[in-house]
């Protein structure tokens, strides 16, 4: 599906879906347990690999009306699967499940799409592999497919922090119900820490306890300058009263926020539901705008963002904690005054796609100035005038969300190809951006 987006005038009020990295850490965290009813997740397709993960290591999801899911869990003891995991185009899915296999007695094979094969997997094998399971790449270049084989009964591990913290992530989750626990020793500076902040605390709610090891806890972030993490084993997953509910997800609120910064109309106000306060790192998108000049105020009792059409100008963000953000700010430092600098992102080149790189090509092709380096991302937005023009997705969502912002300000008609695949994380996103006012068709 392309999308076509004209220029537009924005206000209303809009909710951003569930997050997604808490339905992906919930739906899992149920299935360790022996049941529990996750309430509010995200309906997309990235939790159903989740989802299909949990059904193949011998637990059940089912539907319990329009806004849960019941979950009967293998109870910390995931059976050998029947079949081939398919995590589709899930690197969260394929992260946390290969933890998971390794727990089985027996032997696990997970694969995805072409752009989940070509992610890096490689540390995580290693990791695993020094904790006495096989784990293996069937291409020996650390990429999907993966083999597995169990069981893993805990130990003292290293681990890099700087490719992904899913990998610490998965080790986390698994290792709660090892015998032995999981000792982990990073070595390498942790990236993304308010990702395994967010383990942490839904492993809390489910009544699990793993701690950081050496963290400064900067900025508020929990697992910030870590050197290590520390699960004990034999633990039970058990939320009480056997339920978890869902937070909205600021990754989402992102693009919307943007959208109402660039492109509410006069007079006009966008304002974002389901806001409330949790440990994901990418509510700094409201320090971010603010930074930039926007009108932006947060209700954090209501749990509502408000934000007016603004004058943007140029700021330097560092990202290394805040990875999904990148294509959201290099839009914004197109329409904004000044340069916007977006530093320590090399390790966004490892998400569905080289997202530095896509979100550099794309914005050129609307007539941004860009300067792309290994590891910073530079927007001159004094040197930009964007104007409608086709430009690609990547089969990414976050690419593609953000260049539809783009096209709210762009002359003439932008179109962004590929547009379905917001289904990862925001399956409704064009409706609620039309529902706002956004000029826009689909075909």
């Amino acid at each position: 599906m392309d999308v076509h987006i004209s220029p537009s005038a924005l206000g209303g009020t809009a909710r951003a879906p569930p997050s997604k990295s808490y339905t992906h850490r919930a739906i899992l965290a149920a299935g360790y347990s022996d049941g529990a009813t996750v309430y509010d997740p995200l309906d997309s397709a990235d939790p159903r690999a989740t989802q299909r993960a949990v059904e193949a290591f011998g637990g059940t999801v089912e539907a319990a009306g329009d806004d849960a899911l019941e979950i009967t869990g293998f109870d910390g003891v995931p059976e050998v699967p029947d079949n081939v995991i398919d995590c589709a185009n899930s690197g969260t899915t394929m992260r946390l499940v290969t933890a998971t296999a390794a727990l089985a007695d027996g032997g696990t094979v997970l694969t995805g799409d072409d752009s989940l094969r070509s992610r890096p997997q490689g540390p995580l094998l290693d990791a695993l592999t020094d904790l006495g399971v096989r784990a293996e790449s069937t291409r020996g270049n650390g990429q999907a497919p993966l083999v597995i084989e169990g069981p893993l009964a805990g130990g003292t591990v290293a681990i890099p922090g700087d490719v992904s913290s899913q990998y610490i992530s998965a080790l986390l989750m698994a290792g709660a119900v090892t015998e032995e626990g999981i000792e982990l020793e990073l070595t390498t500076d942790l990236k993304s820490a308010p990702y395994v902040d967010i383990t942490l605390e839904v492993l809390e709610d489910f009544g699990v306890t793993a701690e950081p090891v050496g963290a400064t806890g900067t900025g508020g972030v929990r697992s910030a300058g870590a050197d290590g993490f520390v699960v004990e084993g034999n633990q039970t997953y058990a939320p009480e009263d056997g339920e978890y509910h869902v937070p909205g997800d600021f990754s989402s609120m992102s693009y919307l926020l943007a959208a109402g910064a660039v492109a509410a109309g006069d007079g006009e106000e966008v304002v974002v539901e389901g806001a409330q306060p949790s440990a994901q790192g990418d509510s700094a998108i409201v320090e971010i705008l603010d930074s930039m000049g926007a009108d932006i105020a947060w209700d954090k009792d209501a749990g509502e963002i408000t934000v007016s059409g603004s004058s943007l100008s140029g700021t330097t963000v560092g990202v290394g904690d805040t990875p999904d953000l990148l294509p959201t700010i290099a839009t914004l430092g197109a329409v904004a005054e000044g340069d916007t600098v977006i530093e320590n992102c090399e390790h966004v080149r490892f998400k569905e796609t080289d997202r530095v790189s896509a979100m550099a090509t794309e914005l050129e092709k609307l007539g941004a100035s860009v300067t792309e380096e290994q590891a910073t991302l530079t927007i001159h937005g004094s040197d930009s005038s964007l104007s409608g023009a086709t430009v690609e997705g990547y089969h990414d969502h976050r690419v593609i969300m953000s260049l539809a912002v783009a096209g709210l300000v762009a002359d003439g008609t932008t179109t962004v190809t590929g547009a379905d695949h917001v289904d990862v994380s925001f399956p409704n996103f064009f409706e609620v951006l039309s529902s706002l006012g956004a000029e826009l068709s689909r075909e």
